[in-house]
Order: structure tokens, then C-alpha cells, then sequence
């Protein structure tokens, strides 16, 4: 019999089944509702997340992007002369400014060669300066050998004058001497005639005799006497006409003077030549001290102490940080648009809110592929282009191998206010 005050068990049971048949499906629909809800608001949310921190708004169309890497142009520092490397003061990665020491060769043979040059430049001088010295001294010489010359034609002047004084007052004798003998010889005649005569005595004709030969010896003595003058006078005038012996001292001393001034000249090329090795001497062993020969980066160190290096052979190898540049790609299909000079930006990801100020530099004049060995033909359509934008003035902020993106202003002088960034 059933019980009366708790119900029919049978019954009760049955109820409950049916009740709870009735509410799990609302239970599971309640569940689905809840779960379709989060679903969506996750959904929601990634979507506006995307929306508004990674989705990029479009590009503007005079706007060309690219990324790529930070460069630089390398350039070898090398030595220019041969010698071991005694010091390099920087390693890789250095930023030096232009003069700085990068390395120092040893400098005893250089050392060695400038002193040489030196010495043979003073010997050089000193030959110069005693080569002057005896030309001054020679020159004086000169000086009093033409005094005397001169002073010798002056007396030899003069004693051609005497001579000749000499030789007409000789003459003027011979001529009363001779007029003399001649009025002797006519008082002989005469007395003669007279003694025969008988109008003079004996006596007075041989005194005429006696006075005319005295008068014809005194004419053979005024002869010789005019002979002698006229010897003295041609002598004097040969002496006169040939310069004495002091002429021809002066005529040697002319010839010691030109060669010692020849000397001079020779010695003057000697020491030129001399002070021009001892400048290359003294410029090789300065050369001994190699420095940046610009404000950059040193990339690479190719040597190290104790190498010997001969000319030309580098040392390390620099990037001028004065003419950074971004290196990118443009797609072929878009390379018509990007002319030299055109406005650019670069952003470095360090720092990608700031714009760097930059121009397009370079254009390559060939396309190339990415990747650069291709074999299949949907990917030798991918040709690009590759470009470099000029960072106006560095800061040192972009260094070589930094990742960068940049952008292009193909059309139109003015920046767009949202170029497609986040």
C-alpha cells in the first residue's frame, strides 16, 4: 500500500525525471548563450585591437615605403709607405673623428733616412756658402788685378809720351848737329881756299879741319841718340799695345770666378735637391702616423701589431658617417615614380616616432630578384629596385646595420598628415 503522507515513491520518481528532462536543455541553451557572448566580445575586441593598434591605414598615393637596412661607404685607411706596425689605437666599431691616430708604423729607418737627407742638405749648404766666399774673394782679386792693369797702361802711356819727347828732342839735335858739320865743312872749303891764297894761315884751316870732324862725330852721336829714343819709343808703344803681365793675373782671376760660380750654381742644385729628400724624408716618417682621414665608424681592422705592411695595404676600413644612407628596395612597377633628390623620411626602429630627413640619393640603374637566384617564373616577377635615401644631417643616431623603414615623397612638396604609419 502506498504511503499516504510522503506519496507514492514510484510516482515522485517519475515527476522528478520529467522536470529535470525539462531543464537541462535550458541550462545547455543558458551555457551556449553565455559562451557565444564571451566569443564575441573576444572577437570584438581583437577586431578593434587590430583596427586600431595593427591594422596600417592605407598609404597615400604620392607616398612610396620601403625598409632596409642603415649603410655606409667603406673606405680603406691604408699606409703610405712599408713598414711594421708598431700600434693601432682603435678596434672595430669605433667612432673616431678626422685626424685620428688609427695606427703608427716603426719609425727607425725612416728615422735613419730623414738624417741622411739632413746631413747631405747641410753639406750641400755649407758647399754653397764656401763656393760664395771664394768668389768674393776672387772678385776682390779681380778688383785690384784691373787697378794695376789700368795702372800699368797708364805708365806705359806715359812712357810712350817720354819717348817720344825724348825721340823728337833727339831728332831736334841731330838736325842743329848736322847743320853744324855742314857749316864746318863749308869753313873748310872756304879756309882751304883762303890758305892757298895766302889770305889765312895754315893754322886756321886745320882748326876748320879739326871743328868739322868734331861736328861729324857730334852728328854720329845724335844719331845714335835718336836711334836709341826711337828703340824706347817702339818699345813703349809695344808695351802699350800688348797688356802687361797684370792683365793676363786678371784675365786668370775672370777665369777662377766664372768656375767658382759654376761651382756655386752646382752646389745651389745640389743642396736643392738635398732640402727636396730631406722634405720627403721628413713627409714619409710623418706618414709613419696613420690617420682618419674623415669623422666615421671603423667596420673592419685588417691588421694588427708586428704585420708588416707595404704600401697601400690596409690597415682598417671606415664608414663615413657623415654621408649615411638607408639601403632599400622599391617593386619595379613603382621605380618610375622615385627621381633623384625627392623629399624622404627614414625611421629607425629604435626610435620609429621620429622622422630623420633624408633625400634619394641613388636610384640603381638595374633591377634585381628576391631572392636574387630565381628559378621559378611566379617568382622572377618579384623584380625590385634598389635605392638609397641620403640622411641630410646625422646625428648619430642611425648607425650602420640598424633596421630602417623609410618613405618616399614621389609627388608634390608637402607631407601628407598621416602617411600610413603607426
Amino acid at each position: 500500500m502506498p504511503d499516504k503522507a510522503g506519496g507514492n515513491p514510484l510516482l515522485n520518481d517519475k515527476q522528478n525525471c520529467r522536470h529535470f528532462r525539462e531543464e537541462m536543455p535550458r541550462k545547455k541553451l543558458l551555457k551556449a548563450t553565455r559562451v557565444i557572448a564571451v566569443v564575441a566580445i573576444i572577437a570584438i575586441a581583437i577586431f578593434l585591437a587590430w583596427w586600431f593598434l595593427i591594422r596600417q591605414p592605407p598609404v597615400p598615393h604620392n607616398i612610396i615605403q620601403l625598409s632596409g637596412r642603415i649603410e655606409g661607404d667603406d673606405s680603406t685607411v691604408a699606409a703610405k709607405n712599408s713598414g711594421r706596425i708598431r700600434e693601432i689605437r682603435v678596434r672595430e666599431g669605433d667612432t673616431v673623428k678626422a685626424g685620428d691616430v688609427i695606427a703608427i708604423l716603426d719609425e727607425e729607418q725612416a728615422a735613419a733616412r730623414e738624417e741622411q737627407a739632413r746631413s747631405a742638405a747641410q753639406g750641400a749648404e755649407t758647399r754653397v756658402t764656401r763656393s760664395q766666399e771664394q768668389i768674393a774673394v776672387l772678385q776682390e782679386q779681380l778688383k785690384q788685378a784691373r787697378i794695376t792693369t789700368e795702372q800699368a797702361r797708364l805708365d806705359a802711356q806715359g812712357r810712350v809720351t817720354q819717348a817720344e819727347a825724348q825721340v823728337a828732342s833727339a831728332e831736334a839735335n841731330l838736325s842743329q848737329a848736322q847743320a853744324a858739320h855742314e857749316q864746318a865743312r863749308y869753313d873748310v872749303e872756304k879756309f882751304t881756299r883762303l890758305a892757298r891764297s895766302g889770305d889765312v894761315s895754315d893754322r886756321q884751316r886745320e882748326q876748320a879741319h879739326t871743328t868739322a870732324e868734331a861736328q861729324a862725330a857730334v852728328v854720329e852721336s845724335m844719331k845714335k841718340q835718336v836711334a836709341a829714343a826711337r828703340g824706347a819709343l817702339t818699345a813703349a808703344r809695344a808695351n802699350l799695345e800688348n797688356p802687361p803681365i797684370r792683365s793676363s793675373q786678371a784675365a786668370a782671376i775672370q777665369k777662377q770666378i766664372s768656375q767658382a760660380q759654376a761651382d756655386v750654381a752646382a752646389a745651389q742644385a745640389d743642396a736643392e735637391r738635398a732640402r727636396a729628400q730631406l722634405k720627403e724624408s721628413q713627409a714619409n716618417r710623418s706618414d709613419l702616423t696613420v690617420v682618419a682621414p674623415f669623422d666615421g665608424t671603423i667596420a673592419t681592422r685588417v691588421a694588427e701589431p708586428g704585420e708588416v705592411v707595404s704600401p697601400g695595404t690596409a690597415i682598417v676600413t671606415m664608414v663615413d658617417l657623415s654621408r649615411i644612407y638607408l639601403r632599400g628596395f622599391v617593386p619595379e612597377g613603382d621605380i618610375a615614380r622615385v627621381k633623384l633628390d625627392q623629399p624622404a623620411r627614414i625611421y629607425l626602429d629604435s626610435n620609429p616616432k621620429v622622422a630623420i630627413d633624408a633625400v634619394v640619393s641613388r636610384v640603381d640603374p638595374e633591377s634585381s630578384f628576391t631572392p636574387e637566384n630565381t628559378y621559378f617564373r611566379d617568382e622572377r616577377v618579384k623584380q625590385v629596385v634598389g635605392v638609397k635615401l641620403l640622411i641630410k644631417n646625422p646625428t648619430g643616431a642611425a648607425k650602420p646595420g640598424m633596421p630602417a623603414d623609410g618613405e618616399i615623397l614621389v609627388e608634390g612638396n608637402t607631407w601628407p598628415k598621416d602617411t600610413g604609419r603607426r
